[in-house]
C-alpha cells in the first residue's frame, strides 16, 4: 500500500505543479458549454418573412394583424411587404428572406364561403431548423384562424393536454452533463494517457522497474491518481457549470451525493478504458492522434448533443457500450430530474463493472520489462 500511495503522491504532485494543465483540461468543456449552450436549442427570433397580399380583403387584413402580433410579442419573425410572388420566391432562394407567405386573390371570399381557402408558405428547407420553426408558427396561426368565433357548447373534437414534469430546461442545462463528462475525459486523456506515455518515453518507468513495486501496485497507483484528477475536474465543472446554467442542484445535499457517485464511477470507467488502450503503447504521438478520434467516437453517440432515439441502429449499438452514454444519463438524472438513486442505479452499475473490468484486463497486459 505504501508503494502504491507513493506513486499516487508523485502523480498528484506533478499534476498540481502544472496549473496550466489543470486549467486547459477544463477549458474545452467550458468553452463548449458556453458556445454550444447558447448557439443551439434557442428559439428562432428576428426571421424575415415576405408577405405577398393579392387579396387585401378583411380576412387578409386579419392574417396580417396576426403577423404583427407575432412580431411585437414573441418576435419569431418580422414581415416585409412584397408586390409579387416571383420576387419573394427569388429573395427566399438567395437568402434575403427566410420565408414568404402568399395570400391568394379571393382568399377572404373563399373563407366566408368555406370554399377551401389556402395560404401559401415558401420556405428554404436547406435549413431544417429555421423552416420547421416557421412552419410550426404558421400552423399555429392557421389553427387560430380556423377556430370558431363562438365555441360550441358540446366539444366533439379530441384535445391533447400536455403536462410537463419539469420547468423549462434551457439547452445549456441539457448540455451541462455532457460538458462534465467531457472535462473528465480530457483530464483522463491529458493527465492520464498522455502523461503515462510521456513518462514511459522519458524513462520514468525504468526507475519503477528496478524497485520491488509489483505490476498491480503500479497499475493501481497510476489509475488511482488518474481517477483523483478526473474527480477534481468533474467536481469543478459541476460547480462552475451549474452556476453558469442557473441550476440549483449543487445546493441540495442528496443531489450532491448522487452527482459525486456518478463522477467517481465515471472517473474509474474512463481511467480503466484509457489505461487499457495505452498499456502497450510506446509512441508519445499515439495518444495525441487518438484524442480527436476517441472524442468523436465516444462523445457524440452518447446523447450529450442529440437524443439517442434519433440515431440509426449502428450508431445506437455504439451508444450501448459507450461509457459516456451512462455517465451523461446519470448526470442528467441527478442534475435535471432529481430522480434519486433508483434513476442512476443502472448507470452506476455499468460504469463500475466497465471500470473494474478494463482494469482487470489491463493489469496482466502491463509489461514489467524494459
Amino acid at each position: 500500500m505504501n508503494r502504491m500511495m507513493a506513486i499516487v503522491e508523485r502523480e498528484m504532485r506533478k499534476f498540481f505543479r502544472s496549473p496550466v494543465l489543470m486549467i486547459m483540461s477544463m477549458m474545452l468543456p467550458l468553452v463548449q458549454l458556453v458556445i454550444l449552450g447558447n448557439a443551439f436549442g434557442g428559439k428562432i427570433t428576428g426571421a424575415r418573412v415576405g408577405v405577398v397580399d393579392y387579396d387585401h380583403g378583411p380576412k387578409a387584413i386579419e392574417v396580417r394583424e396576426d403577423f404583427n402580433a407575432v412580431a411585437a410579442n414573441i418576435k419569431t419573425f418580422t414581415t416585409v411587404n412584397y408586390d409579387n410572388e416571383i420576387q419573394a420566391r427569388e429573395d427566399v432562394r438567395t437568402g434575403r428572406l427566410d420565408a414568404a407567405v402568399i395570400i391568394p386573390a379571393q382568399f377572404s371570399r373563399r373563407v366566408y364561403s368555406q370554399d377551401a381557402p389556402k395560404l401559401g408558405l415558401v420556405v428554404d428547407n436547406s435549413d431544417q431548423f429555421m423552416s420547421s420553426s416557421l412552419e410550426s408558427e404558421m400552423q399555429s396561426l392557421v389553427d387560430a384562424l380556423n377556430a370558431p368565433v363562438v365555441q360550441p357548447r358540446l366539444v366533439n373534437s379530441v384535445a391533447l393536454e400536455t403536462v410537463e414534469l419539469y420547468p423549462y430546461v434551457a439547452y445549456m442545462k441539457y448540455l451541462l452533463s455532457g460538458s462534465i463528462a467531457l472535462a473528465m475525459y480530457v483530464s483522463v486523456m491529458i493527465g492520464g494517457g498522455m502523461l503515462y506515455i510521456d513518462d514511459k518515453a522519458r524513462g520514468v518507468h525504468e526507475g519503477y522497474l528496478v524497485t520491488p513495486i509489483s505490476g498491480l501496485e503500479l497499475v493501481m497507483g497510476l489509475n488511482i491518481a488518474g481517477a483523483i484528477k478526473a474527480v477534481l475536474a468533474g467536481i469543478s465543472l459541476t460547480v462552475i457549470g451549474s452556476l453558469m446554467a442557473g441550476l440549483g442542484a449543487i445546493f441540495h445535499p442528496m443531489q450532491d451525493l448522487q452527482l459525486l457517485s456518478v463522477i467517481v464511477v465515471t472517473s474509474i470507467a474512463f481511467n480503466g478504458m484509457m489505461f487499457l488502450m495505452m498499456v502497450r503503447v510506446d509512441d508519445p504521438l499515439v495518444p495525441r492522434a487518438m484524442f480527436g478520434v476517441l472524442n468523436t467516437l465516444l462523445f457524440f453517440p452518447s446523447g450529450a448533443i442529440y437524443p439517442i432515439a434519433a440515431f440509426p441502429h449502428w450508431l445506437r449499438a455504439i451508444a450501448i457500450v459507450d461509457p459516456f452514454t451512462y455517465a451523461i444519463h446519470g448526470l442528467q438524472a441527478a442534475l435535471l430530474k432529481d430522480g434519486g438513486f433508483p434513476a442512476i442505479g443502472s448507470d452506476l452499475l455499468f460504469l463500475s463493472v466497465f471500470g473494474i473490468g478494463t482494469l482487470l484486463i489491463a493489469t496482466p497486459l502491463f509489461k514489467r520489462t524494459l
